[in-house]
């Protein structure tokens, strides 16, 4: 897979429209067994959750915008399911 198209102006344009800070980690030359990457895994494990989402599991949406809105949607669950654990671990515990 080449990464030549997230490469030069046109991706560093595209991602300073949308406030996103580009960083392309390219690979070492003579790759030799297991290489990380870094903050990688970050993203893999965030997609990771989102497909646990049934309707993310699979591209069934005509409109990519589509697919992006139920990625916020999957997120901000997963943001939510988050907060209410905190909430009953931390501050339920200090009113009992």
């Amino acid at each position: 897979m080449s990464i030549k198209c997230y490469t030069g102006e046109r991706a560093a344009d595209a991602a300073r429209v949308h406030g996103i800070e580009l960083e392309v980690v390219k690979l070492p030359e003579a790759k030799r067994g297991l290489v990380l990457l870094p903050r990688r895994w970050v993203v893999e494990r965030t997609f990771g959750w989102a497909t646990r989402f049934r309707r993310l599991v699979r591209d069934y949406e005509r409109f990519p915008q589509t697919l992006a809105d139920l990625h916020v949607i999957a997120l901000v669950c997963m943001m939510l399911r988050h907060a209410a654990n905190y909430i009953a671990v931390h501050i339920c515990k200090t009113i009992v």
